[in-house]
């Protein structure tokens, strides 16, 4: 395993960390722990910055999906500070994924995640 494909691998662990973080304590560090200070998050139903709004973002999906948990599938690809990754959304009750999709990551030096552009592939009618 090359060190880039731990560098991939490492962010997509701490960005999935933190979509999974429980409490509002867990994911503010969580948080600050995947994504640089001026980082953002773009997908259809959201663009977001900084550090505040991402965690807001998280815990408005948490609201909207009380239950479930965001989860890998596949492998990380990446090239240069880029990677890709397929994820979906699990319930913990039943395992059915509703929601699921693919991000496309860019890193900073450290790194970080400086931006997320994210795609749904898979979303509930009235979600």
């Amino acid at each position: 395993m090359s060190a880039n494909t731990d560098r991939y691998e490492s962010a997509v662990a701490r960005y999935f960390e933190a979509w999974n973080a429980g409490d509002p304590e867990a994911l503010a560090k969580a948080v600050a722990a995947a994504w640089s200070v001026e980082g953002t998050y773009t997908d259809p139903l959201a663009t977001v910055a900084g550090h505040t709004e991402i965690a807001g973002l998280i815990a408005g999906a948490h609201e909207q999906f009380p239950g479930f948990a965001f989860r890998p599938l596949g492998a990380v690809d990446g090239h240069h500070n880029t990677a890709r990754f397929a994820w979906e959304l699990v319930s913990e009750a039943d395992g059915s994924a509703p929601v699921a999709g693919f991000d496309v990551i860019t890193l900073d030096a450290d790194g970080r995640i400086r931006s997320v552009l994210g795609f749904l592939d898979r979303v509930p009618a009235g979600a």
